[in-house]
């Protein structure tokens, strides 16, 4: 059976545009134009993937508050933002609340599919067998490739796809400078400087909120980040 994938979105063109496209690659997908009816709709059953605006109808930051929702049902259901709105705020808001990615109408709709590939590929990794040789170990960090899971001293960090990319491209090779744009390519995404910064805050403080003396990201002024070893 084809994977479902749930479009809320209150601009009607945007929502067909994006259906069309997802249906042509073969995911079986429903649009709903506000947060209740999209909320009423997955009492029963939860799609596989979750697409929502933050502004719905006359609820300015309705797609905040369904996200708020979903995450506290499901740990796992991928939830990606798509908006106009591009402000570091709202952003830093959406990635709080739990959203897996968060990204702005501009992008490409190759971009799009990429992003959902990645996201289910992780969902099904969840259920997977573990093998041994997809573990990355650095000192107290342990990754799990094969599951995409991360743990620090043992305790689980919730990394996005892109941040667990990150982490993954700098704890390979602990002491080596990682320029943003190698930062980019590890986690496949077109993403400018200031993002990237922002990215690399937040995975920092998904980090100290298990570790106070985390400090195993450096900055190196004007190059980009390493992995301190």
């Amino acid at each position: 059976m084809s994977q479902h994938i749930a479009i809320v979105e209150d601009e009607a063109a945007i929502a067909e545009n994006y259906r069309d496209h997802l249906r042509r690659q073969g995911f079986r997908v429903s649009l709903y134009g506000d947060r209740n009816s999209a909320a009423t709709a997955f009492r029963d059953r939860l799609p596989d993937l979750v697409i929502v605006d933050i502004g719905l109808g006359e609820e300015m930051e309705g797609g905040f508050d369904l996200c708020r929702e979903l995450r506290a049902r499901s740990a796992t259901l991928p939830i990606v933002f798509l908006t106009a709105r591009d402000s570091e705020l709202d952003e830093i808001s959406g990635l709080r609340l739990g959203a897996d990615e968060y990204l702005t109408k501009g992008i490409s709709n190759a971009q799009l599919l990429a992003r959902i590939h990645a996201l289910l590929r992780r969902v099904r990794a969840l259920t997977a067998p573990e093998r041994e040789e997809q573990l990355l170990q650095q000192g107290e960090l342990e990754m799990n490739l094969e599951r995409m899971t991360t743990c620090w001293r043992g305790k689980p960090v919730d990394l996005t796809v892109t941040e667990f990319w990150m982490v993954n491209a700098l704890a390979l090779h602990p002491g080596h400078v990682k320029s943003r744009q190698q930062l980019m390519d590890s986690a496949d995404v077109v993403l400018d400087d200031n993002t990237i910064t922002s990215h690399i805050k937040r995975i920092r403080r998904k980090f100290l909120q298990h570790d106070e003396s985390f400090a195993a990201i450096e900055t190196a002024y004007g190059v980009g980040y390493r992995w301190k070893g």
